[in-house]
């Protein structure tokens, strides 16, 4: 028997350190988190206060930036880290996404040295939590038409608005927000300790449910000048910060698809039908055969973008692309799973349920399907088609 990995050879396309970092996070969420996340995904809790430390110790937040405490990984070190927290819960995932990919970029990349030098440290270690603000009720995949206001009032700004879906929103201490100025899209750093911020979790999730996800209101927030992000303008600041989540999720997302082939081969070898193990029938050898030769070209897919970021030379719609293949593959792969297991297939006993539970969101969050989409469509026709 072979795994997917060798099958496709994935091992011979990484160094030394891609292999050890690997085997570093399967290993703390084989013995850390696998061990309770049935339990988080049923109560609909995760618990981020106790185990951002533990995910700072190991160098995961913020694990692809340079200084301030980051440990200044490769994209693939930190893609590989994506699939190997996916492969426990997108949940998990999501909460070190949120953390390094969106606000601390968003504090690293548009930043002033002061504001990196206060937060970015923290951060890293995970003595302090960040959110981000951007998705609104009504302003999903059009994020330019927020309605989240900052205006000026003397030396200081105030912010209204809100903001909906918001992973680590009710348990971070600061939040990146996104608002329009009248000089167009500005970021904020926002402390949530602040007079006119509220976040409210959300319940009654149907995914993501080992997640913190949040309602943020802002009414007459006032900040200082320096919470202003100074190199943030207009809507491609915030949008590069979804970039590089989207990058996470290439990887991340065929962690979810190869822990559901897994289990779905342990199970089919072991469960017998008409006298026989299930994993003797061909219909159950070509729905593993077709599911490990997807995840199979997801992952040398992922691999391959990892390169490209790490020379410099990956497109916005090369991370289109990777997301969208390896977010409908996943969830393709999931649901396939399934039928495999029955009606053991959905119990929180197997993960794949659980896992295709979550892959609905994560095949929308951070751009639908559709949307990516369309940017590949302009990518090859030259032809925008999102209006």
């Amino acid at each position: 028997m072979v795994t997917v990995d060798e099958l496709f050879a994935i091992d011979s396309l990484l160094s030394d350190t891609e292999r050890e970092i690997r085997e570093t996070v399967r290993r703390f969420g084989e013995q850390r988190l696998r061990p309770h996340v049935a339990d988080w995904f049923e109560r609909g809790t995760f618990p981020a206060r106790e185990l951002a430390p533990e995910l700072g110790k190991l160098g995961l937040l913020g694990m692809h930036l340079e200084g301030y405490g980051c440990a200044g990984t490769t994209a693939t070190e930190y893609g590989l880290a994506c699939l190997e927290l996916e492969a426990v819960d997108s949940g998990i995932r999501s909460m070190v996404s949120v953390q390094g990919s969106l606000a601390m970029t968003a504090i690293h990349k548009y930043g002033s040295p002061e504001q990196r030098g206060h937060w970015l440290p923290e951060m890293a270690a995970g003595r302090v939590i960040g959110c981000f603000g951007l998705t609104e009720p009504d302003f999903g995949s059009n994020p330019g038409g927020m309605r989240t206001r900052a205006r000026r009032d003397g030396a200081d700004w105030v912010l209204d608005g809100s903001k909906m879906w918001i992973t680590n929103g009710s348990v971070a201490d600061v939040a990146v927000v996104w608002a329009r100025a009248e000089d167009g899209i500005r970021g904020f750093l926002v402390p949530t300790d602040t007079p006119g911020f509220t976040a409210r979790e959300m319940h009654h999730k149907l995914s993501l449910r080992a997640s913190i996800t949040a309602e943020l209101d802002l009414d007459g927030v006032r900040l200082p000048e320096d919470a202003v992000l100074p190199q943030a303008r207009g809507l491609a600041a915030p949008l590069g910060c979804l970039s590089e989540a989207r990058f996470g999720i290439v990887f991340g997302a065929l962690g979810a698809a190869r822990d559901c082939l897994s289990a779905t081969i342990d199970y089919a070898r072991t469960r017998e039908v008409f006298d026989k193990p299930l994993a003797a029938y061909q219909l159950t050898q070509a729905k593993l055969a077709d599911m490990a030769v997807e995840l199979g070209k997801g992952e040398l897919l992922a691999v391959h973008l990892g390169r490209l970021k790490d020379r410099g030379g990956l497109a916005p719609e090369q991370v289109s692309a990777g997301k969208l293949n390896s977010t409908r593959e996943a969830l393709a792969i999931a649901r396939e799973c399934r039928t495999i297991l029955g009606a053991n297939g959905i119990t929180l006993d197997y993960p794949v349920l659980r896992h295709a539970n979550n892959l609905e969101s994560v095949l929308t969050y951070e751009g639908t399907a559709e949307v990516h989409q369309l940017v590949l469509g302009e990518a090859l026709t030259g032809a925008k088609a999102f209006r």
